[in-house]
Parts: structure tokens; sequence; C-alpha cells
């Protein structure tokens, strides 16, 4: 297991109503980024505020940070935190063939949903003063079927699917300096070797997927990610650019 990076702060905590909120209390006053860990959360939450389920001994976590980029760069550490979890969950299980990522924000094991991350930023206009990257996996439990939407991804556990058992603890020690190490990446090179690695992991690249907004659907073969983060799809239509959906087998 890799030492624990330099000056980042790691917070366990027993409870919270959720650690993307626990996470925006704290940042005015963290000294540095932190991780910030929960055994268990009463109000969990995903993406477009969709309840989470987080049953004791899954994993919940949230990093804080303070980035200089702008906003549009700054929401590219959503490809970062898949990296970094891919390299984990490879680290936990030593399966590196048994996980995928899926834009723009998921991690499958077998083909099911293991893993989601939610970025969400603090700050007054253009301005990004706190990054908030949280992310939840299914350690132990996945949640049933009626819990997700109909034609998602159906969701998996790391231990049924693998048999591995990681408490969340461990697991945000072999998360955080994976995360570490896509960061400096990021920071250093930015968003190409981070767009290249994540594209050579990507799920369904070259097949037929649809991408689903509150208003839109758009079906067509997944070609590639841009070096915008979106999503760019083969349609009837050419080439489409999509900046934000839910991605549909």
């Amino acid at each position: 297991m890799a030492a624990w990076p330099e000056g980042l702060g790691r917070q366990v905590i027993a409870t919270t109503d959720s650690t993307m909120a626990e996470a925006a209390r704290q940042a005015p006053a963290l000294a540095g980024p932190t991780w910030i860990c929960a055994l268990e959360q009463t109000a969990a939450r995903g993406r477009r505020g969709r309840a989470w389920s987080n049953p004791r001994g899954n994993f919940a976590a949230s990093l804080v940070m303070r980035p200089s980029e702008p906003p549009g760069r700054v929401a590219l550490r959503s490809f970062v935190a898949a990296l970094a979890l891919q390299d984990a969950f490879v680290a936990a299980t030593g399966r590196a063939e048994s996980f995928a990522l899926k834009w723009p924000n998921d991690v499958l094991l077998n083909g099911g949903k293991v893993a989601g991350i939610l970025l969400e930023s603090m700050g007054q206009g253009a301005r990004v003063d706190h990054l908030i990257i949280g992310i939840g996996v299914n350690l132990v439990e996945a949640p049933a079927p009626a819990q997700v939407e109909p034609g998602a991804v159906p969701p998996v556990s790391l231990m049924s699917e693998t048999g591995a058992a990681v408490t969340p603890e461990d697991f945000l020690d072999l998360l955080a300096p994976a995360y570490a190490k896509y960061e400096a990446q990021f920071t250093t090179y930015g968003f190409a070797p981070i767009r290249t690695a994540w594209l050579a992991n990507a799920t369904r690249l070259g097949q037929a997927i649809t991408a689903r907004t509150a208003t839109t659907e758009t079906s067509g073969t997944f070609r590639d990610v841009d070096m915008e983060g979106n999503l760019v799809l083969e349609t009837s239509r050419g080439r489409q650019h999509i900046a934000a959906a839910d991605i549909f087998f």
C-alpha cells in the first residue's frame, strides 16, 4: 500500500448527513486538500440530487480542494477521479481486466456499476473557490434493482463480484495515493494524458449507446471524448459533442 500523500488531510468520521455536505461546511476552514470519509451517511445523494444508497460498510468520501483553473478545466477532474478509482480497485483485487470506465462518472465491475463520482464547486461567478469530489463505492452491498432508474446499468458490489473484503478506511488508503498521482499528472501535463488513459479503459467505445438528458435523447456510436471532456457520438446527423447526459446501453 502506498504511503499517504504528504500535505493531504485525512478525516474518518462515524456518521454525517453526506460527505459532500460535510466537505462544504468544512471547506472554508481547511488548511489544504482533505479527504473526508464517513462510515455512515444519513442523506447520501448522487448526480442531479438523486438519493444514493449507502449501506454501512460501503465507501463514501469526498475530497475538497482549492483549484486554480477555470471551471471547465476544474470539471475534468471527474476523469482524474475515475482513473484513481480504477487503480484502487485493481490494487484491492488484482483484477485489472474486470473494471471499466463509463462516461461521464461511473466505474463498472463485470459490466455492473460499482462506483460513482460527483463533482460540486463553490465560488462566485466564474471563480471556483473550492471543488468537492464525492465518491461512492459499493464495497459490500449494492442497491436493489428497484432503487435505480429503469434501463440503467445494474449495480454490483465489490464483495459479491470478487470476494474482496475491503473496509472503507483501507479503500481510502488505496484511493488517496492513486488520486494524488493522477492529480500531479493533470496539473503538470494537462488533460491529454488523462484523456488517453481514460479512453484506454472506456466501456462501449466504438459501440452504439444512447445519451439522455431531461429533454433530449441522442443515439449513436461512441467515438471519443474530446479535450473538453464531452462525449462524442457519431449519429445520423453527424458527430455530436455532448457535455452532460446519462448514458444507456
